[in-house]
C-alpha cells in the first residue's frame, strides 16, 4: 500500500492499494477511484465488534454504514478529499498507541482500525449544536488518516503540562492526555467574554493537534448571510433584537 496526500488548501488522499488490499471509511467519503476498486458497504467495519460495536460508533458521532475499498485481481487507488480547507494527518494506531479525534475528523483508516465514542458530555440545549462534545476513539491496529479543519498547530505536552483550549479547537490527541471539560472561570467571562461557557483542558503527556477553523464556527458565520423566510425592511426594533441576537450567539457558540 502506498498512500500520497495531495494539493494545499482543499487536501485529498490518494490511496494505492495492491490486490486483496483495502482500507474503509465512513459512507459517503468517497472522492474518486479507479475501475478496479470494488465498493462494498457493511454495518461492522474497523475491527467489528458486533452491535455493541455499531452502537459505540454511532455514540461516538460516527455513521452506521462503513465502505470498504478494496483492490481485488488488479491493483488500485481510492482517493478521499477535505470537506473544508485542511490538513490530513496519518497516524499509525496500536494497542499502546490510540488516539481521540473530533466527532468529524475520522477520514479512512486500514482494515484493523476500530472506531468508536471516546468521550461525551452533554452541555445543555443550544450549547455544541444541541448535541454536546463528542469525541472519536480510534483504536485498534494499523494506519488512520484524520481530516482536521484550518492550520495545524501541535503541541507536545509534558507530564502534568496544562493546556486549556476552546473545545472547537481540540482536533485530535493521544489517549494518553487527560482530557475533561470545564467552565470558562468567571461570571463576567461567561457571559460578556465572547469565547462561550465551556473550555477543554488538556493535560500532559502526549501530543496534541490543534485545528483553526472549527467546522462549527464555520458554518455560524455562514449563517449569517443565508436568507431567511419572513424578511423585514430593518427598524429600530429589528436592529436592537439582532444584536442581542450576535451577543447570545457569541456566548453560545462554543461549538465542536
Amino acid at each position: 500500500m502506498q498512500t500520497r496526500i495531495l494539493g494545499t488548501t482543499m487536501p485529498v488522499l490518494e490511496v494505492d492499494l495492491d490486490p486483496n488490499e483495502s482500507v474503509f471509511s465512513e459512507s459517503g467519503e468517497l472522492s474518486w477511484m479507479s475501475a478496479s476498486i470494488q465498493m462494498a458497504t457493511h454495518t461492522q467495519m474497523g475491527g467489528g465488534g458486533g452491535l455493541f460495536g455499531i452502537l459505540k460508533r454511532v455514540a461516538g458521532g460516527g455513521s452506521i454504514f462503513m465502505t470498504e475499498y478494496r483492490a481485488y485481481q488488479y491493483p488500485g487507488y481510492v482517493a478521499f478529499a477535505t470537506k473544508v480547507p485542511g490538513h490530513i494527518v496519518p497516524v499509525e494506531v496500536n494497542q499502546g498507541q490510540e488516539y481521540m479525534v473530533h466527532r468529524h475528523g475520522f477520514l479512512c483508516a486500514t482494515p484493523q482500525v476500530a472506531i468508536s465514542v471516546g468521550f461525551q458530555q452533554s452541555l445543555g440545549a443550544g450549547i455544541f449544536g444541541g448535541d454536546g462534545f463528542l469525541l472519536q476513539k480510534v483504536g485498534g491496529y494499523g494506519t488512520a488518516w484524520l481530516e482536521l479543519s484550518g492550520e495545524l498547530i501541535v503541541k507536545d505536552l509534558a507530564p502534568g503540562e496544562f493546556l486549556r483550549v476552546h473545545p472547537g479547537h481540540v482536533g485530535a490527541f493521544q489517549a494518553s492526555v487527560g482530557f475533561q471539560i470545564t467552565t470558562v472561570p468567571g461570571i463576567k467571562n461567561m457571559f460578556f467574554g465572547g469565547d462561550g461557557l465551556f473550555l477543554a483542558v488538556l493535560q500532559g503527556p502526549g501530543r496534541v493537534w490543534l485545528q483553526t477553523l472549527p467546522i462549527s464556527r464555520l458554518a455560524h458565520q455562514i449563517a449569517e448571510y443565508l436568507p431567511r423566510e419572513n424578511s423585514q425592511p430593518a427598524t429600530a426594533a429589528g436592529i436592537g433584537g439582532g444584536l442581542l441576537g450576535g451577543i447570545v450567539g457569541s456566548i453560545l457558540s462554543g461549538d465542536q
